[in-house]
């Protein structure tokens, strides 16, 4: 690996995480001594690079430090090919002429002999899931704003029922589209499938606690708060 790679591979390292890091595990992860970890960190920061620490007690890179937005990996680049064809077909259309444009602005300014990754790529995504749902941008905007939403929802058997919710998250799964959300009428949190709701009603009214806060809630109460 050259060194302007490590120099590279330690600012993402440090960039993943939010805590202080000891040099050993930076060391350990990018394979070098820890001699040579302090002479990098050295050169970042006289670089610019907004590290703070010292040996002993770990270091972290403090906001307002970007790294080149175009460095990538052969890994790195599948997985954002793989994320936006994803986008592409599971999510409205909206978000699927955002993935694509995205997609469309890293292709043209890729380095040389890269431009063609996108189109060359062997990873592919298939619809999946119950279709695009003609109701997924009005809840994005909802969960985006932090507003409810009245929502007419059919159950497994049929019955229709109104909903007023605070709409948390979407979980794209193999065969559906959810969405979290706490349910006013049943006082608790709910799931409901995108296709099983028949319309829905912005209401324009911000929901009693913040979106982070339901958000860390609701992963709380589904055991899922380590996920990222």
């Amino acid at each position: 690996m050259s060194r302007s790679q490590r120099l590279l591979n330690l600012l993402q390292s440090l960039r993943r995480r939010r805590r202080p890091v000891s040099g050993r595990a930076l060391a350990d992860e990018l394979g070098v001594g820890l001699r040579t970890l302090y002479r990098d960190i050295a050169t970042l920061q006289a670089q610019g690079a907004n590290i703070e620490g010292e040996a002993g007690l770990g270091y972290v890179l403090r906001d307002g430090y970007f790294l080149p937005p175009l460095m990538f990996g052969d890994n790195e680049l599948d997985a954002i090919i793989l994320g936006l064809r994803f986008v592409m077909q599971r999510s409205d259309d909206e978000l699927a002429r955002a993935a694509e444009d995205v997609l469309g602005k890293i292709e043209a300014i890729l380095p040389p002999g890269l431009e063609d990754a996108a189109a060359t790529s062997g990873l592919l995504a298939g619809p999946g899931g119950s279709g695009k749902s003609g109701h997924l941008s009005a809840i994005r905007e909802a969960i985006r704003r932090e507003e409810k939403l009245q929502i007419s929802y059919s159950d497994k058997k049929g019955r229709s029922t109104e909903r007023m919710v605070w709409p948390i998250a979407v979980g794209f799964f193999d065969t559906a589209e959810m969405l979290a959300a706490w349910c006013e009428m049943r006082r608790d949190f709910r799931h409901f499938r995108l296709d099983h709701i028949t319309a829905v009603t912005p209401v324009h009214e911000r929901t009693p606690r913040r979106h982070a806060i339901l958000l860390a809630e609701w992963r709380l109460s589904q055991d899922l708060a380590d996920m990222p």
